[in-house]
């Protein structure tokens, strides 16, 4: 077999961040969705997830979700998502840009934007998928001090993993990791997860600008 250098040092230079292993996650997008209200002020719309939902029914969430087939781009996915979730139209939804990329340890890559929305009565949220939303204003999100708890994540192997081919075998000293756990808090609402890193993020940014 001949080494083709060039060919290798063209896939080494392509442009873009590489994720080894990629396949292994699911990959979501969200929008942090932007709206005026009262004279003109900047909120930040939430949703309630329907209670009915397999999964994390009643939590506060960004709109989004899993990326429609490897041929959609995350950016795409978040305005399509927002647009079915919020009941508009997708060229209603104007994406300002991108957030960083979440890697969460359980195998998930999540996408999130930042983008202007239609005025609430302009929305129709879809009750197969949200119970309510609500705003803050951005200025009132801007005072909050969110508190951070910490889960520790380990490494559990299988029953069948060959301990036998390793140093140490069952003694081995894995690694561990720390997962920071955010946690607003906003009237009787609590943001936390996902949702409330991803608020921070936004947060620190427009605080650095």
């Amino acid at each position: 077999m001949t080494v083709d250098t060039t060919r290798i040092k063209a896939a080494l230079d392509k442009p873009g961040v590489k994720i080894v292993d990629e396949d292994l996650f699911a990959q979501s997008a969200v929008l942090v969705p932007l709206i005026k209200k009262d004279n003109d002020r900047w909120n930040v719309l939430f949703q309630v997830r329907a209670s009915h939902l397999k999964r994390q029914p009643g939590e506060i969430c960004f709109p989004g979700g899993t990326l429609d087939g490897p041929d959609e781009h995350p950016r795409q996915a978040a305005q399509r998502e927002t647009a079915e979730e919020l009941g508009i139209s997708p060229e209603n939804i104007s994406i300002w840009g991108q957030l960083g990329l979440i890697i969460s340890p359980f195998n998930l890559l999540l996408f999130s934007f930042v983008g202007e929305i239609p005025p609430l009565d302009k929305l129709a949220p879809s009750a197969d998928e949200v119970d309510s939303v609500f705003t803050v204003p951005l200025t009132r999100l801007l005072t909050l001090e969110p508190k951070t708890h910490y889960i520790k994540v380990q490494a559990q192997p299988s029953a069948d993993f060959p301990f036998d081919k390793i140093p140490g075998g069952r003694a081995y000293p894995w690694r561990t990791g720390v997962l920071p756990e955010v946690f607003y808090e906003i009237g009787d609402h609590t943001i936390w997860g996902l949702t409330a890193r991803i608020l921070q993020q936004f947060l620190t940014l427009v605080r650095s600008t």
